[in-house]
């Protein structure tokens, strides 16, 4: 057995979320023995690009909005990534984002690399005019670098299938052909895969599930909390509720929830698509502090909102036994140590929430062959997939005597490993 060495990582504080990503790459690196050169080759992204998108705006005047894409890595494949749209999107955050997105990706042994992009705006204050012009002229600024073998996109913070649906127009204008495969979480009729909407809270599901195993915890024993109900949040209360936890806590943004005895998901989830989208309001529940949710007296605690919301405060309070990471880095490295200390199992980011990018890849062998599958066939499909990413995990966790998290970018980092090896550094 390896024995996991110190680090000075729980003494640093990592404002950049790139340099949250290096932290744990950094161990990961060291405790497998990843070679001095393949490692700097994952220290800096293959490919960084920003532009400046002109839009007509509905009062008749001009505005620029910054765009970027990073592509991390493409030794697996082609780089994928979603584009999501948010005022705080910058290039470190999509930096972060991509490379979580080349691990996640080798995790899932998938054939693709890593890539994230995003514009700096605020969908929710734009008309659906402004919006397609935005992405339209986005995506002709991106033609060279978008591609089904070269560059795939796909819905994030704020875009959705509707979004790559005008993805796939535009991409198609420049080109002068049909290239449904340019970017997936399509709608369903425009080469999108039955299954993808609830994809990644499918998964978040799935290892929730297969974590309890190896506590030997049953379902029906067990309660939760589930702080975003978006679509991630909203998929996987509804799921670990139809397999038998008690969901106790739910939030969004607008409000959080508390009730012992249990939320109605589906109860909660009828008032939310009937009220614009949004919790506030909800009378299944006491309204409690969000950060209280985070702490709540439960077994399970699914963060599937934002990034760095379990900070070394937050985790010095966690009750939960079993934490799965819905969100793209919801934990800091300052909360590893502490959660560690505290034998709270994380099931990290990279292995929980691959669910959804797991799809995607379905979602894109679908659209190459033109041929499509039945949601059983992708659930059966998806589950299958995430089981396995699972028990390598798991497995290499307790070979290498380390948590989940850097036993996730072990797994990662030896697929990636044999990838540059194989093909060599230039």
């Amino acid at each position: 057995m390896a024995t996991e060495t110190k680090t000075t990582m729980t003494e640093q504080q990592h404002d950049s979320m790139f340099d949250a990503v290096l932290a744990r790459l950094d161990v990961a690196a060291k405790i497998y023995g990843l070679s001095e050169d393949v490692a700097n080759v994952l220290r800096s992204p293959q490919k960084q690009v920003q532009v400046s998108i002109p839009v007509m705006m509905d009062n008749g005047k001009v505005q620029i909005f910054e765009g970027f894409r990073t592509i991390h890595s493409t030794v697996l494949g082609p780089s994928k990534g979603g584009i999501r749209y948010a005022m705080d999107v910058c290039e470190d955050e999509v930096k972060a984002l991509s490379a979580w997105m080349t691990f996640k990706c080798a995790v899932a042994n998938l054939p693709y690399g890593g890539a994230k992009g995003g514009i700096k705006c605020d969908p929710r204050k734009m008309s659906v005019g402004e919006l397609e012009r935005l992405t339209k002229a986005y995506t002709i600024a991106m033609a060279d670098v978008f591609g089904p073998d070269r560059d795939i996109p796909a819905p994030d913070m704020g875009t959705s299938g509707r979004e790559m649906a005008w993805l796939v127009d535009a991409y198609n204008k420049v080109h002068r052909g049909d290239y449904p495969a340019v970017t997936t979480g399509k709608p369903v009729g425009m080469g999108g895969s039955l299954g993808r909407d609830a994809a990644t809270g499918r998964g978040v599901m799935v290892a929730t599930l297969a974590a309890l195993k190896k506590m030997s915890l049953s379902p029906n024993d067990v309660s939760a909390a589930v702080q975003g109900f978006g679509n991630v949040g909203a998929h996987a209360a509804r799921l670990l509720s139809d397999h038998g936890i008690i969901v106790c806590a739910i939030g969004d943004h607008t409000a959080t929830y508390w009730n012992e005895k249990g939320i109605e998901i589906h109860a909660a989830l009828r008032y939310v698509k009937e009220n614009n989208g949004v919790l506030k309001g909800f009378t299944g529940g006491v309204e409690i502090k969000n950060e209280e949710l985070l702490t709540a007296d439960v077994d399970i605690l699914v963060p599937a909102a934002l990034q760095n919301v379990i900070t070394g405060d937050i985790a010095a309070n966690v009750k939960a036994k079993l934490i799965i990471e819905g969100a793209n880095g919801p934990t800091t490295p300052e909360a590893d140590a502490i959660l560690k200390e505290k034998n709270i199992i994380v099931v990290p980011d990279i292995l929980a929430n691959g669910g959804g990018v797991t799809v995607s890849y379905f979602e894109w062998v679908q659209n190459r062959y033109g041929y499509y599958w039945s949601e059983e066939e992708v659930n059966m499909k998806h589950d299958a997939s995430m089981n396995t990413a699972f028990e390598h995990v798991w497995n290499n966790a307790q070979l290498y005597n380390t948590t989940m998290r850097i036993a996730a970018y072990i797994t990662a980092l030896k697929k990636v490993e044999l990838g540059i090896k194989a093909k060599g550094i230039y």
